[in-house]
């Protein structure tokens, strides 16, 4: 299951790239947690998550009241500057069939600001950690440079998800 998934989340980012879309992140995660210090609203949940393929810790704060979220699920995550899948800038928010959008291909699409980039200045090679508001929903995201390390405060970006069955 696992390695079939791997295949289709790779041949999803070659089709994502070949029709001229970019994320600048995308892989597979499970829910290792919900909840984990207690729950504090009632229509969000925070999941912490580890990546499958780059090995990511994920925090994120899901509506859970429109898209539920539970241990041990797997979902694929992708990171976009822009909906559009021919790469040009959007307007910053959905614009139904206005064009062909990474949305389609997703089941719960939100959009934030990158407000704290975080990485040891005295090592280039560290950890770098990426903290995104979605009008006070937040993830943090931690990964390696290579993975994380093109994406600067003030950036707005659309976090992607879709559960993997």
């Amino acid at each position: 299951g696992r390695v079939l998934e791997q295949r289709e989340l790779g041949s999803q980012r070659n089709k994502a790239t070949m029709d001229g879309g970019h994320f600048l992140v995308e892989d597979i995660f499970m829910v290792q947690y919900k909840d984990k210090d207690g729950k504090k609203f009632d229509k969000v949940s925070r999941i912490q998550a580890q990546s499958e393929t780059f090995g990511m810790n994920l925090t994120l704060d899901v509506a859970v009241d429109v898209y539920p979220m539970e241990e041990g699920v797997y979902f694929t995550m992708a990171l976009a500057k822009t909906l559009r899948k021919d790469g040009k800038p959007d307007q910053g928010y959905f614009e139904q069939e206005a064009f062909d959008s990474h949305a389609d291909d997703f089941e719960y699409v939100t959009r934030g600001k990158v407000f704290k980039f975080h990485q040891d200045k005295k090592d280039r090679s560290s950890p770098v950690s990426i903290f995104v508001s979605c009008g006070g929903l937040l993830m943090n995201l931690r990964g390696e440079p290579a993975q994380l390390g093109d994406i600067d405060v003030d950036t707005h970006l659309y976090i992607l998800i879709r559960k993997n069955s």
